[in-house]
């Protein structure tokens, strides 16, 4: 299963629509926040199933504030990170996936791409496709590719 990882899109579809036509096809889509009301035309330009959470500039929206499921025998947690003090540190999100029975942890907010593997958790935030923060500010994004009970590959990409 091949899955694109996108955060913080802040109404500006450009740059996605260029990495949907670089990476398609693609099994899902998440999108980690931030759409500020463009959340039904990302799931339209996904074209596939998409899991598409609340982020801090998402006013009076509906979308939940985070969400787990499992893909292939991994259980997902995805959280647009804002209640977890992720730009300061990523441990109190994962403390609170471990609690949840995670495999993987997803999160935006920072703007800045980040990848962690340990031995029971993988922890990423595929930055920003529209306005990102770090260093050469790079919009960035990220692909998770699944095999059932198999090796997760995720490659950090840029527009």
């Amino acid at each position: 299963m091949k899955i694109l990882i996108v955060s913080d899109t802040h109404k500006a579809h450009g740059n996605l629509e260029k990495v949907l036509e670089k990476v398609r096809p693609i099994d899902m889509l998440i999108h980690l926040g931030d759409t500020e009301g463009g959340e039904d035309h990302i799931a339209e330009l996904a074209g596939c199933p998409a899991h598409i959470i609340r982020g801090n500039n998402d006013f009076f929206s509906d979308l939940p504030k985070e969400e787990e499921f499992e893909v292939e025998g991994r259980h997902i947690f995805i959280t647009h990170g804002h209640y977890y003090y992720v730009a300061m540190s990523e441990e109190r999100l994962k403390e609170e996936a471990r609690e949840r029975g995670a495999d993987i942890v997803m999160y935006g907010h920072t703007h800045k791409p980040s990848l962690t593997r340990e031995e029971d958790l993988i922890t990423l935030n595929p930055g920003s496709v529209a306005y990102p923060r770090q260093q050469g500010r790079r919009p960035s994004y990220m692909v998770m590719e699944l095999e059932p009970e198999g090796e997760v590959k995720i490659s950090q990409e840029w527009v």
